[in-house]
């Protein structure tokens, strides 16, 4: 190791904050309450109810065309929630290679760049296929139809979809605000 004074350079600084505390891989599990009580904690259990309720509905009904790509949206993006939800939940997110130590910047990515956008993608494509079968929506048609399919599912994205966009806004202060940890 080389001396940087004795080239006339300074030292660089300490860091300004010390890094948040990761639980070790060995340690018994327990609930992260302070997460679970958190307001992030919460959206994340909504956005969880809420997407479910989103591609249940769809893979229930009937569907072809850009519906399938609603349901891969609905599912991914619920599945990767499911697993941030519960690295979160028993704070194990130091155990993931990479994103661990940061772990408030991929809950944005995930939040801002999946959530709202694919579950705005699905919203749209489900207002779109509810508009092509509303013809069906009148008490004389006696016909299968799925346009209340198509409505509740692009109406629980929509919800969805504002649930990521607050929760990305939440982290997205916290970070500007000098936060590294997500609680």
């Amino acid at each position: 190791m080389q001396d940087y004074e004795h080239y006339g350079m300074p030292l660089p600084p300490p860091p300004s904050s010390p890094p948040p505390p990761y639980p070790h891989s060995r340690e018994p599990l327990s609930l992260n309450w302070p997460f679970l009580r958190s307001l992030l904690g919460v959206l994340r259990i909504l956005q969880l109810v809420a997407g479910a309720v989103c591609w249940i509905t769809l893979a229930a009904h009937k569907y072809e065309g850009a519906t399938y790509f609603a349901v891969f949206a609905a599912v991914l993006v619920w599945l990767l929630t499911l697993a941030i939800f519960g690295l979160s939940l028993l704070g194990r997110w130091a155990l993931v290679p990479g994103l661990g130590s940061r772990w408030l910047i991929t809950n944005i990515v995930h939040d801002l760049l999946f959530g709202v956008i694919l579950f705005s993608a699905a919203a749209g494509i489900m207002v779109h296929k509810a508009q092509d079968v509303s013809y069906c929506n009148v008490s004389a048609y006696k016909f299968p139809c799925s346009y209340s399919a198509y409505l509740s599912a692009a109406i629980f994205a929509g919800i969805a979809a504002v649930f990521y966009l607050l929760s990305g806004l939440y982290c997205l202060v916290r970070r500007s605000r000098g936060h590294h940890d997500i609680v």
